[in-house]
């Protein structure tokens, strides 16, 4: 009996290469490698017909070919924070997605804490990997020395992390977002607000600080010590228990929308009503947030934006032509640092009472 091979095994009796879609596609091989790069210079009209060559042939490009033929890898190494903490999963998640936008691999390497052992062993694994630029997510206070004293010829960019590290940051104004929703607050009618605060190690926690405090001296507010937490539910319970004894307190600022929910449930179960008595506001907008009882109103942090500025600062970097055209390099021949700051959102939701009310 005979059998014939059709679609995509007709003829075939070998895994399909970069000359058989330029063939089929009536293209160059260079061509076809543009197309796999998403180089800019090739007309839709060819993509269109590339493409329908290697879904035909269901070619597959052999990466490790790639990067020896071409010197690069096109992988991008993370250095993350081991937390299931919303701002740090949700910054690894949008460098993936932007990594993979520009046709970039990521290569992720968890850490237990931002210092100098660990980061520098994270860094290790990943140059080992050949990785040509690396994302450090360093929200710590501590990651400054860590930092300082990277390898140099690698692109980095630390993410929400301290400017004056010497490297590349990006970096959401936590201090505008803060003052953002202390105002409110004083607006809504709140002679001064509280502040259940993140654990002071992380730099996040430090900026709300000084976002909250300034907006209160610039009312001319009186400001109260803030009640610390560490960004879990259970400490802005224990929070909101403490603040809920106090029939003053009519406005709380809380630093991540987890431990918002734990001073919701706290003002409820002490009779304090939500917004009539004690008005809310928290910080990230967290998926959950506008399902709250009330709904939260809180600080929306644009995580998305942060990984395409982080990830484009590398490619920047990496890419020859950009580096011929826009330099990158100062009068000594070394690199310019770019410091990116990512505006914020205030979200209002029933947390708090409409303004004039």
């Amino acid at each position: 009996m005979e059998v014939r091979a059709t679609g995509r095994t007709a003829g075939r009796t070998s895994r399909p290469s970069i000359s058989n879609v330029a063939s089929l596609a009536g293209v160059s091989h260079q061509t076809v490698s543009r197309v796999l790069n998403k180089h800019p210079s090739v007309s839709a009209l060819t993509r269109q017909r590339v493409l329908a060559a290697i879904d035909e042939l269901g070619y597959r490009p052999n990466t490790a070919a790639r990067a020896l033929a071409s010197g690069r890898s096109r992988t991008l190494g993370v250095v993350a924070l081991d937390s299931g903490f919303y701002g740090p999963a949700s910054t690894l998640l949008a460098l993936q997605h932007a990594a993979q936008q520009l046709g970039y691999f990521v290569s992720v390497v968890a850490v237990h804490s931002i210092d100098n052992y660990s980061v520098h062993e994270a860094v290790r694994r990943l140059t080992g990997q050949s990785v040509e630029g690396l994302a450090i997510i360093a929200p710590f206070s501590s990651a400054r020395d860590a930092l300082a004293y990277l390898p140099t010829g690698t692109p980095v960019v630390a993410v929400e992390g301290d400017p004056e590290t010497g490297t590349s940051v990006v970096t959401v104004d936590q201090v505008a977002g803060a003052r953002a929703a202390t105002e409110h607050l004083l607006r809504t009618g709140c002679c001064t607000v509280h502040h259940v605060a993140g654990p002071w190690e992380w730099l996040e926690a430090r900026g709300r600080v000084a976002g909250w405090r300034k907006a209160l001296e610039d009312a001319g507010a009186d400001v109260v010590a803030p009640v610390p937490g560490d960004w879990s539910a259970r400490s802005g319970y224990l929070a909101g228990e403490q603040l809920a004894k106090d029939r003053g307190v009519r406005g709380i600022f809380v630093a991540n929308d987890q431990m918002a929910l734990g001073v919701l449930r706290a003002m409820n179960e002490h009779g304090r009503r939500v917004p009539e008595d004690v008005a809310v506001v928290g910080f990230d907008d967290v998926p959950e947030s506008e399902f709250f009882l009330p709904p939260l109103t809180t600080v929306r942090q644009d995580f998305q934006r942060v990984g395409e500025a982080a990830v484009r600062i590398l490619v920047d970097q990496l890419d020859e032509s950009a580096q011929q055209e826009h330099a990158g390099l100062d009068e000594h021949g070394a690199r310019q640092h770019v410091n990116v700051v990512i505006d914020p959102e205030l979200i209002c939701r029933a947390s708090t009472l409409p303004l004039g009310t």
